[in-house]
């Protein structure tokens, strides 16, 4: 026997008659062909059935390809504000060349004969719902088998392709339902009852410092933070100090994780262990250390941050894919509180359209940022580039605002707080309007925050040794004692520390 015509065979057979394919050579895939039918038809005959449908299937959703574009050609009659019965849609199919490949009309006609009511309609599309996920999982269980069996794969690579791939099923296919506002005031009042008792003023993850927590009462889980600067101002410096502080609070310490995709995971522990031990950074990157240095680097570097429950990942050009399926992973081993990426400008969007701009790209990236934030209820704080047209203001005003973002205004939309960090020594700016020296001075402008004030703090940056300290004058002292009233209210607009 001739097994090359056999097996050509077997294929022809399979690719025209997938259903009897599948009854010769195995199991039959889950399908609902009758409902499938069912829906179609309903959607022609009721008009609130098509609501209904669109809510829970794409055209992909479906076994046959006929009922496919069947389907998808009711979803163009919607897009074109169209009624959707029985002569659009064939009229539908008919300018799109697919009359006859779906039967002709005939076959349209068929399928509203065969609707006796749309009453069960929503159950109806969910079991169409379920067979295609099914499907789906059969299919991405026998992708991972071949790659499984091939000597070459990467195991690691594998598991992340694995668990993006079951992430993307859920995300796409499964929209959570709407809750009656009685049902969510519970869960509120509940919480607001639960800060009353505690009488917490931070009531997220502390950033270490009191004036910052003051004005966002600390990271709250589900929000996207962006920390935005010019290159060489010390945003990762800055975001660094927010994870170790976070990270060694000594009432509300949470584990980090920290995504560096420019630096490599030992600069990024020289510049925490700087900070931490008040050693200069260059003679940590050099070796250039002093005995006492060096036991000093041990008595207030090491020996604390050894205990520090920081997860520091370097992988270089991480797409939104792999760090989705890798912060899930840090969520169920370390119960991570806090996400810190470095920085969103060199993430890529795994699966875009080549013909996408780099605008665009950035855009998918920033909303999957908030869409993972949400999902695992932790706040992330992802740092970004400024473009250089805070630099070339005429009027010599360097503060950035939310235009200076660099290559997305997305980012400012999906961002929950939008922080800017500068130094007007940066931009050879030796004195303030006052007259006073802007020597190791940093402002950190919260330009957006979604649920709360605007204001520009004060730090000294103290870059030697990656240290950020609040400033500290007259005026910021005020600040910090008045922030243990947080739960009375803002200050009046006269009582400014500011």
């Amino acid at each position: 026997m001739d097994l090359t015509n056999l097996n050509k065979d077997r294929k022809a057979r399979r690719k025209t008659t997938p259903e009897l394919g599948n009854m010769i050579f195995g199991k039959v895939q889950p399908q609902a062909r009758e409902l499938e039918e069912a829906v179609l038809g309903a959607i022609m005959l009721e008009k609130n059935a098509v609501d209904t449908a669109f809510e829970h299937l794409k055209p992909e959703c479906f076994y046959l390809e006929t009922h496919q574009k069947i389907f998808a050609a009711m979803q163009s009659l919607q897009q074109k504000n169209l009624p959707i019965d029985l002569l659009t849609v064939v009229e539908e199919l008919r300018s799109r060349g697919e009359l006859e490949m779906v039967g002709g009309a005939y076959y349209i006609t068929k399928l509203t004969n065969a609707v006796v009511s749309s009453a069960h309609l929503e159950i109806h599309a969910r079991i169409i719902l379920q067979k295609f996920i099914q499907r789906e999982l059969i299919r991405i269980s026998n992708e991972i088998i071949g790659d499984a069996y091939e000597d070459g794969t990467d195991v690691f690579d594998l598991l992340d392709q694995a668990e993006t791939k079951l992430f993307e099923i859920g995300n796409n296919y499964l929209r959570s339902e709407t809750e009656n506002i009685s049902n969510v005031l519970v869960e509120t009042v509940k919480r607001i009852d639960e800060l009353r008792d505690h009488q917490e003023e931070i009531t997220g993850i502390p950033s270490g410092f009191p004036m910052l927590d003051y004005v966002t009462y600390g990271w709250q889980p589900g929000d996207l933070i962006i920390l935005a600067a010019r290159p060489s101002v010390g945003k990762t410096a800055f975001a660094l100090n927010l994870a170790r502080n976070a990270a060694l609070h000594p009432q509300k310490p949470t584990s980090v994780a920290i995504f560096s995709l420019e630096m490599s995971s030992s600069q990024l522990v020289q510049r925490i262990l700087s900070a931490q031990s008040e050693v200069q950074l260059e003679k940590i990157a050099r070796g250039t250390l002093q005995d006492y240095e060096m036991n000093q680097l041990h008595a207030k570097g090491i020996n604390v941050l050894s205990k520090a429950p920081i997860q520091i990942d370097d992988t270089p050009a991480l797409n939104i894919f792999e760090l989705r399926a890798k912060c899930r992973r840090l969520k169920n081993k370390y119960d991570i509180g806090l996400i810190i990426i470095d920085y969103l400008q060199l993430m890529s969007g795994a699966g875009e359209n080549r013909n996408s701009n780099r605008e665009q790209e950035i855009s998918r990236i920033s909303r999957d940022l908030k869409g993972l934030a949400k999902d695992l209820q932790v706040p992330i704080i992802a740092l970004s580039q400024l473009s250089r047209e805070v630099e070339k203001r005429k009027d010599k005003n360097f503060t950035p605002q939310l235009s200076d973002l660099r290559e997305s205004g997305a980012i400012e939309q999906d961002a929950d707080i939008v922080m800017f960090l500068y130094r007007p020594e940066y931009n050879d700016i030796k004195q303030d309007p006052e007259g006073n020296s802007t020597e190791g001075r940093a402002f950190l402008k919260i330009a957006k925050h979604r649920n709360g004030r605007l204001e520009t703090l004060e730090f000294s940056s103290i870059l030697n040794i990656q240290k950020f300290e609040p400033f500290v004058d007259s005026s910021s002292k005020l600040f910090i004692q008045k922030s243990s009233r947080m739960n009375e209210g803002f200050f009046e607009e006269d009582d400014q520390p500011f």
